[in-house]
């Protein structure tokens, strides 16, 4: 689904006094903003393109007394043979480094270099917040909440402008009465719906996160990832 920007409701007003203080408030109202993006310079994406089997999320980034920004990234996956191999020739990457290893994940710290297409600055440019990144099948999928519909659209124009693919999965309006969650992408409940189907919450379970995977078309890895995101939005609103 495709969404155009420029529809979405009018901005609220961000100066706003919060109980008689002047301390100015983006916390009512905004747009949340369910995207995909993509571009062959984009942080990592050589290396997604090469292993489609491994799932990335970035844990945090930080700039050392090198200057360099670093980025510490969380790999799912079966086997990272390919995935490392192709750390080395990505261009926009240098120096990783395998930090930690689990059964199912590896934890790394990358350097950004400067031929890197970033979006996270922009984003902020723009007082963007990011809700939740992670890698996907056709670049990055990134949750946004932005101020007012203004800051989307020049965040928008900015991806435009690097021609950076830009698509809008879910797109939300806040209002005053918004309990801030942010609402489950259609590919979360999509998979929530067959695992329920299915019953793979049922014991003994009636179907596996292999079988979920398959019926789906997505790695086992992107099954695991989604669940979690998906039962943690569940839980964030209801507890």
């Amino acid at each position: 689904m495709s969404i155009d920007i420029a529809d979405a409701e009018p901005e609220v007003d961000v100066d706003v006094d919060v109980e008689g203080s002047e301390l100015q408030t983006q916390a009512d109202g905004g747009i949340v903003a369910q995207l995909r993006l993509d571009h062959s310079a984009l942080f990592l994406r050589p290396t997604l393109r090469r292993a489609t089997d491994i799932s990335v999320e970035p844990d945090y980034w930080t700039t050392a007394s090198s200057g360099r920004t670093q980025v510490f990234v969380t790999a799912y996956g079966s086997t990272f043979d390919a995935f490392e191999a192709a750390l080395e020739v990505d261009s926009t990457v240098a120096n990783p480094v395998l930090v930690d290893r689990y059964p199912d994940r590896r934890v790394y710290r990358l350097e950004r270099t400067d031929r890197t297409l970033t979006f996270v600055d922009e984003t902020a440019d723009a007082d963007g917040r990011i809700l939740e990144l992670s890698s996907c099948r056709n670049g990055w999928c990134v949750q946004l909440r932005f101020p007012t519909r203004d800051d989307l659209v020049t965040f928008n124009e900015y991806c435009r402008g690097q021609g950076i693919s830009l698509t809008v999965d879910h797109l939300r309006v806040s209002d005053d009465e918004d309990d801030g969650v942010v609402a489950l992408t259609e590919k979360q409940q999509e998979l929530l719906a067959v695992a329920h189907e299915e019953g793979y919450f049922d014991v003994p379970r009636g179907i596996s996160q292999d079988e979920l995977a398959d019926r789906l078309g997505v790695s086992k890895s992107a099954v695991s990832q989604r669940l979690r995101r998906a039962i943690g939005e569940l839980c964030a609103s209801t507890l």
